[in-house]
């Protein structure tokens, strides 16, 4: 009985670590994959991050896209139809993955999530909120919503999501809001620079007195994530995942 409730104990030890680590446009840095990959996107998961950081845009025709700039090796996605895009491809040979494509390979895991950033299209709010209401629709179509976490810069798109699904976790980026004032407005979480830490230490505190979740990016140098993980936040964006589990795993 004794060793049936240190045995209990344990896996309940091992099940309350945090894993604070989420890759930056997948795991790629070390490995030399290109960022925003469906390979990136693997590598973070076979390295059993948190999460795995992808940027989203929307093509001429309506299709949406994994890149993070505006423009997919030097063709601009907003003005380009998607069969434009896939004359070009990445240095690994992949093609410019669609939402579609990289969404259903990250879903063939659980345990890895999806941090899915809504980029602010060029053309204005419309576009952007028309990506935003494309995107949860389509997590929506392949029930993908509790593996999916939400991040944005536009105020109003992450307000969008809230009304489309209550249940979602939403992070706002832009830092230029209170964690109070995001909260208000249905965010879930604050997921700012770090340099935005560093100017509010407190907003930890405050956000997580209000249940909110805290991530800074992209923080790469290891002192500042040890400033991080002593500060208690709960996730760290990093180009460098591989350097935050070594971290981790000494402390």
């Amino acid at each position: 009985m004794a060793l049936l409730l240190v045995f209990l104990v344990m896996l309940a030890s091992c099940k309350s670590v945090n894993n604070p680590v989420i890759a930056h446009r997948g795991a790629w840095k070390a490995s030399g994959l290109p960022e925003n990959s469906i390979a990136s996107l693997k590598k973070a998961i076979s390295l059993g991050c948190y999460g795995s950081e992808f940027d989203i845009h929307l093509s001429k025709d309506d299709i949406m896209v994994v890149n993070h700039d505006k423009d997919f090796m030097g063709i601009d996605i907003e003005t380009s139809t998607y069969s434009e895009l896939l004359v070009k491809e990445h240095t690994n040979g992949e093609k410019i993955p669609t939402v579609k494509a990289y969404l259903e390979e990250g879903l063939k895991q659980k345990k890895t999530k999806l941090i899915l950033e809504i980029k602010k299209a060029p053309a204005g709010l419309e576009r952007t909120l028309k990506l935003t209401e494309m995107a949860v629709d389509m997590v929506k179509s392949l029930n993908a919503q509790s593996m999916v976490e939400y991040i944005c810069f536009s105020y109003e798109a992450g307000q969008l999501i809230k009304k489309l699904d209550p249940k979602a976790k939403v992070a706002y980026l832009n830092g230029d809001k209170t964690p109070a004032e995001a909260f208000l407005v249905g965010y879930t979480g604050i997921d700012y620079n770090f340099k935005t830490f560093l100017k509010n230490p407190h907003w930890i505190k405050e956000a997580h007195d209000l249940g909110m979740t805290v991530n800074y990016w992209t923080v790469n140098k290891e002192e500042d994530m040890r400033t991080l993980l002593d500060n208690k936040v709960d996730y760290i964006t990093t180009n460098e995942p591989e350097l935050l589990f070594k971290i981790l795993n000494k402390n």
